[in-house]
């Protein structure tokens, strides 16, 4: 029940045979009477029912068979005859709620299958006075929670299940509790704070109110175990009281990290120093925002080996390390590893089958493609992968049904465009449109193929051919495309938008452009900036807004730029992950906003980051 509600998960086989879709095998009754026709499943084929209701005498008992009627066709995916048969009866409906009721509930999943949520959002607006059996509001309440959750109103959605959960019985309202819980889990705190006051829905307020707490409170177990027993007492009778969820009372029971002696690994001599260094000072502007004279952090030079620099570490009595940094560095770190526990073992099997748990809790300043997870093993890394896995969740909210991809043909560009279209794929079971270019001539040869601009041209010229010179016509770009997502660097990004704005013909309105923080420029000009008017970027929020922090860095350094400053970020917010790392592997819900993004835990100790979004506006760039 994670991308769309399930009949058949919500609902015990006891009321499935009688509820929603029909699937049932259905004892074959005598002759019903216009009472007994059963409107809750349709189990005959459409031209049956419509043949009975054309013999049939009584309105009510027509209307009842019309209905099953359009059932039937939605069963099989007709929409279209189900919607003439819908439109048929509607006149003649009967002044009585089950009627009227299942008419607007079959009108809306008509328009459900034809992607037209908000109508059938709007077809399911039933009277405060219409008294309906718990069949029919079991399947209005689930409908139109799907329909909230396929217009992206998670919030509105989750309402629609706690409503959903007082019609069912204990197993099935239990997965409606947890399908809540995870819709409120990846809510900013918030967001659930600001709608955690709905008097109207107490329910739905205490799970708000729950979620907050969660996240609020996970990096202090006992501030956190106080507080939900205040909102137990305050709630007693709530769901959510009842049970806690799972992850919230795994939350409780981890133990975080309270390191006293905390060990960096960094390369801090060698051709890798400048940008260890930024990660550095990034680590010990943390430390000084909020110093405890009882933690002490020490860095150890990874110029001669990452195996060598833990070994000091763990010798100097490191009780938790951050690092190495290089991708080779924790690639050879873990091999040794594994070597050293097979050799202990006396294991003979592939290093990559063998489980290595670490001495000390470890945030590695990086990732690889693929590792054993850890319970004390964590990967925090600026992926470029990463910022494109968030762009397409970002594209995908943002209502976009078909983007295209424009991106560097190189092995960075080629990443982030599979990575994009794998989650897109994830996300609407559709591809991604994907055209590579290269520098020069080529890209803008490229633009115009992938705009449909170079077809255009070539029909105009047939037929200036066909019919003389004379002719006068203007080519013509593609309108079926609603996006496109530039992957660039910040050298080719000046030269890759304007060759999209020209060739966007008068015909086409031109569509939202997105790109990556890789493609911000440097430069401070508001000139340059205006050439990129309109254009939506992701970035850390650390370097999406200036405050006091942001220029007494570009003050102490003045020669850094924006990718230098995204590591010194990474320092800052890695020493800041320490303490709440194991809550938020623990909960999956908590997120901690770090200056590098909005930042959760995977179940395998992958940091993940959701970026902020600005737009070029007037020749500033605006947070969004």
């Amino acid at each position: 029940m994670l991308k769309r509600l399930n009949t058949t998960k919500l609902i015990s086989a006891a009321v499935l045979a009688t509820v929603l879709f029909g699937c049932a095998t259905a004892p074959t009754p005598v002759k019903e009477t216009s009472s007994q026709v059963s409107l809750v499943n349709a189990t005959q084929s459409p031209a049956q029912y419509l043949a009975d209701a054309k013999q049939a005498k009584d309105a009510e008992h027509k209307n009842r068979l019309m209905l099953l009627a359009a059932h039937a066709f939605i069963n099989q995916g007709d929409t279209g005859n189900a919607g003439k048969t819908l439109a048929a009866v509607k006149p003649s409906l009967v002044n009585k709620p089950e009627i009227l009721a299942e008419h607007r509930y079959l009108s809306a999943r008509v328009l459900e299958q034809t992607d037209n949520y908000e109508q059938g959002l709007a077809q399911l607006n039933y009277p405060s006075q219409w008294r309906l059996a718990s069949w029919q509001m079991v399947s209005y309440h689930q409908l139109k929670a799907r329909l909230y959750q396929l217009s992206k109103q998670p919030i509105e959605q989750a309402k629609e299940l706690t409503l959903l959960a007082t019609y069912l019985p204990g197993a099935e309202a239990s997965e409606v509790n947890d399908e809540i819980w995870g819709i409120l889990q990846p809510l900013h705190e918030q967001t659930l704070l600001s709608f955690s006051q709905d008097s109207s829905n107490p329910t739905f307020a205490g799970w708000l109110q729950l979620a907050y707490i969660a996240k609020h409170y996970a990096i202090d177990p006992q501030l956190l175990v106080q507080q939900l027993g205040n909102w137990q007492q305050d709630n007693p009778g709530h769901p959510g009281a009842k049970k806690l969820p799972t992850d919230l009372e795994r939350a409780l029971n981890t133990k975080p990290y309270k390191p006293k002696n905390i060990a960096v690994l960094l390369p801090l001599t060698g051709p890798r120093a400048a940008i260890a260094d930024t990660v550095k000072q990034g680590i010990i502007s943390s430390y000084l925002t909020n110093p405890d004279d009882s933690v002490s952090v020490n860095f150890f030079d990874t110029a001669q080996g990452a195996e060598l620099a833990q070994q000091q570490a763990i010798a100097a009595g490191a009780d938790f390390i951050i690092g190495p940094l290089l991708q080779s560095e924790v690639e050879s770190l873990m091999q040794a590893e594994a070597k050293a526990e097979q050799q202990a073992n006396g294991q003979t099997q592939p290093l990559a089958q063998t489980q290595i748990q670490p001495e000390v809790p470890q945030l590695f300043l990086n990732h690889v493609d693929s590792f054993t997870p850890s319970n004390d093993r964590f990967f925090f890394a600026l992926s470029p992968t990463d910022e494109a896995l968030d762009a397409a969740q970002k594209l995908y909210n943002d209502g976009i049904e078909k983007p295209l991809l424009l991106a560097s043909d190189d092995a960075v560009g080629r990443r982030m465009a599979e990575a994009f279209n794998a989650k897109w794929q994830e996300l609407t079971h559709e591809a991604a449109e994907i055209h590579y270019y290269k520098r020069g001539d080529e890209m803008k040869v490229t633009v115009q193929k992938s705009l449909g601009v170079i077809d255009s041209k070539e029909r105009i010229a047939r037929i200036k051919t066909l019919l003389g010179s004379k002719i006068e016509a203007d080519f013509r770009s593609r309108r079926d495309i609603d996006a496109i997502y530039m992957i660039a660097s910040n050298q080719d990004l000046p030269l890759l938008k304007p060759f999209i704005d020209v060739n966007f013909s008068v015909f086409a309105e031109p569509v939202p452009l997105y790109t990556t923080s890789r493609s911000r420029i440097e430069s401070q000009s508001r000139a340059a900036a205006q050439e990129l008017n309109n254009l939506t970027i992701s970035d850390i929020p650390w370097l999406l807004e200036s405050n006091a922090e942001t220029s007494e860095v570009a003050r102490l350094w003045p020669t850094w730029g924006n990718s230098q400053k995204r590591l010194y970020v990474m320092g800052f917010d890695a020493l800041q992950l320490v303490s709440k790392l194991a809550q938020m592997r623990a909960l999956p819900g908590y997120q901690y906003s770090g200056r590098s993004g909005l930042l959760s835990v995977s179940p395998d100790g992958t940091i993940n980051r959701q970026l902020s979004w600005g737009r070029y506006q007037r020749g500033n760039l605006r947070p969004l």
